[in-house]
């Protein structure tokens, strides 16, 4: 069996990816590619972890767990996805470091299934982006006493990455960046469930869809569906022509006025993301997915 950790990071997908992969629930089921709701599994996945303290579950824990997940009765593939999988949203960025207990508690997923064959799939944020996100979402009202901690010129998402593979080398690991997903949407899908371009799935522009005027979301649907793009690449060019287009201004582009935080920090904190991501690309055991 393989068993697939979507765990966010928080701040990227808000679910949608899930929601997408939900929508061809019944499809993928019968090619033994299961996808359970998230009701399903997100709490006594994280209780069963906590509770094994990164031990192996034994073949009872294994298989009380199957039984709570799904009802299917041959699985293949297991797609779970829960953005606070590692951590609450407040504790993703400490000090300099993104997910500093993500060795531990990645261990504790890959315990869950200790003869499965383990992926873990993570979109990425520019931490200009998403620090302040993550704040949002949080309880904490003053956004220097959120920051009180976080050195962020020095956050890295390959130190993140060097920690899981350290941690777990028979993982394997795909990333992408959150600013490129509204292009790598359909491919992302894809790598989860582990299927071919051949297989037509529902949800491939979800996220277009969030970003996009309607007119001119229905205009790229009636175009995609003239004019069916032959290869993923195309595909891509026509939804990046669309977006140039008909992208709403508000989805894409927000104006964040945060104490301490001038321009030139945030310019420095995206270029710093940036040229992480040509690391990254080298990292072994690591996919980098990009448009």
């Amino acid at each position: 069996m393989q068993v697939v950790y979507h765990i966010g990071a928080p701040g990227t997908d808000d679910d949608l990816l899930l929601g997408s992969l939900l929508k061809n629930r019944a499809a993928l089921a019968r090619q033994n590619i299961i996808v359970p709701p998230p009701t399903r599994y997100r709490t006594v996945v994280r209780d069963t972890g906590n509770a094994l303290e990164g031990r192996p579950a034994n073949d009872e824990v294994q298989a009380a767990l199957i039984d709570a997940i799904v009802d299917e009765h041959r699985i293949d593939r297991l797609i779970l996805s829960d953005p606070r999988f590692i951590c609450i949203n407040r504790l993703v960025v400490q000090g300099p470091q993104i997910w500093p207990m993500i060795d531990r508690k990645a261990a504790q997923l890959r315990g869950l299934f200790p003869s499965a064959e383990v992926e873990f799939f993570i979109g990425m944020r520019d931490p200009a982006t998403l620090i302040p996100e993550l704040w949002k979402t949080s309880k904490i009202s003053d956004f220097e006493e959120f920051t009180a901690n976080m050195q962020p010129h020095a956050v890295a998402w390959s130190e993140m990455l060097r920690r899981l593979r350290n941690a777990l080398p028979d993982c394997p690991v795909t990333v992408w960046c959150n600013e490129d997903t509204p292009l790598l949407w359909g491919e992302i899908l894809r790598e989860m469930a582990a299927i071919g371009a051949d297989m037509p799935l529902d949800g491939e522009d979800d996220l277009v869809e969030t970003i996009m005027d309607p007119e001119g979301f229905d205009r790229l649907r009636a175009y995609l569906r003239d004019t069916p793009p032959e290869t993923e690449m195309q595909r891509r060019r026509i939804v990046a022509a669309f977006l140039d287009r008909y992208a709403r201004e508000d989805a894409i582009e927000e104006e964040l006025d945060l104490p301490g935080w001038t321009e030139e920090l945030m310019a420095d904190l995206t270029e710093s993301y940036e040229n992480d991501m040509e690391v990254i690309a080298r990292l072994p055991d690591v996919t980098l997915l990009a448009p």
